[in-house]
This record gives C-alpha cells, sequence and structure tokens, in this order.
C-alpha cells in the first residue's frame, strides 16, 4: 500500500518525531511504501494567497501545490501526525489542508451536493496535547477534535477515518508511558493498514 504520512512538528527531539518513526518502521516492515512530507523541514508556505486561488481557477496550480496534490493522489492511505495547539492543527498544516485539499481537487461541487474526490482512501490522525485526556473527554474537546478532523476534513473529502489517536500530558509522564503510547501506535498503524 502506498501511504503519504503528513506530519507537522518543529522539534527533532519530540514525542511526535518519535511517532512518526514509529509509524515509518511498522509500516514498512509490513512492506508499505512510505512517502513522508515533514511540513516543517520542506519549509511549506501555508499561506493560501489570491494568487494561488487565482492561479488554480485558471487551471495553473502553483508548483508547490501541484506536488504536494500528486503525493495526496498517489497515496492509498494518508496519515497527519501533529500536536495540538490551541484546540487546533498547527498553522503549517491547516495552510496545507486549505491550499492542498484545494477545490477541483479534493471536492467539487455537484448538482447532489459536495462531490468527494479523494474517496478510496484511508487516513489516520495522530495527535498529542499537554492537557490530560481525561479532561479533554470531560469537555467535549476529545470528541469535538475528532468531528473537525475525521469528518470536517478527512470525511468532507471522502477518506475513510479508520482511526484517530489523541495522546494527553505530554510533557507531565513517565518513560513508560510514552513506550506504551509508541506501542500503540505501532498496533494501529499495523493492524488498520
Amino acid at each position: 500500500m502506498k501511504h503519504l504520512i503528513v506530519y507537522a512538528h518543529p522539534h527533532e527531539g519530540s514525542l511526535n518525531n518519535a511517532i512518526l518513526n514509529t509509524a515509518v518502521e511498522a509500516l514498512e516492515a509490513q512492506g508499505h511504501e512510505v512517502v513522508v512530507r515533514d511540513l516543517y523541514k520542506l519549509g511549506f508556505q501555508p499561506v493560501l494567497t489570491e494568487a494561488d486561488t487565482a492561479s488554480m481557477r485558471a487551471g495553473q496550480t502553483p508548483e508547490d501545490i501541484a506536488t504536494e496534490q500528486k503525493y495526496v493522489a498517489d497515496a492509498e492511505a494518508i496519515t497527519f501526525i501533529y500536536p495540538i495547539w490551541w484546540t487546533g492543527l498547527p498553522a503549517i498544516l491547516k495552510g496545507y489542508v486549505d491550499r492542498v485539499f484545494a477545490y477541483g481537487f479534493a471536492y467539487v461541487a455537484g448538482e447532489a451536493g459536495i462531490e468527494k474526490l479523494l474517496t478510496g482512501k484511508k487516513g489516520l490522525i495522530i495527535n498529542t496535547h499537554g492537557t490530560p485526556s481525561e479532561v479533554y473527554d470531560q469537555i467535549g474537546m476529545t470528541a469535538g477534535l475528532k468531528v473537525t478532523s475525521d469528518i470536517g476534513i478527512f470525511d468532507f473529502v471522502g477518506i475513510e477515518a479508520v482511526d484517530h489517536l489523541l495522546f494527553g500530558s505530554i510533557g507531565y509522564l513517565e518513560t513508560a508511558a510514552y513506550e506504551a503510547m509508541l506501542e500503540q501506535v505501532k498496533q494501529t498503524v499495523s493492524t488498520k493498514f
């Protein structure tokens, strides 16, 4: 299976980086072809501009967007790995969605409503956050994050969300807890794809 991982964390030594490495190793061990798009290392420009929109309407997709759209189009599975910042996606990943999952590429308006152009792909989201998971669960944030990402992004364009892992209390746990998280990542990618 061709697997695209879109990764958004600026620090090499982060738990997110360990999650990325664990996911890549587990997928490759099963024979998957894995492409990682590390948005910070790429210096991805996240701001959707008027020029971008005008170019796409004219059928001339800017080169950086076209490059990412090719990776998305070629993938059978797409995983997003990112921290939750201010209850949402880091700006660089939000901008990736804004620019890459564009009208005409990821969806269009049809007679029956929105036509999902990425149907047939599987998706996984893996998040970390500093707030304890129990708090996010109690206030409805966990459910809210799943709705906005799994449904609001993936399902909107036809990607089937196979799972969404949210790891809380990051920065406040013992080593064994982080190891258990990485094992859960390994098991999830090994069984869902």
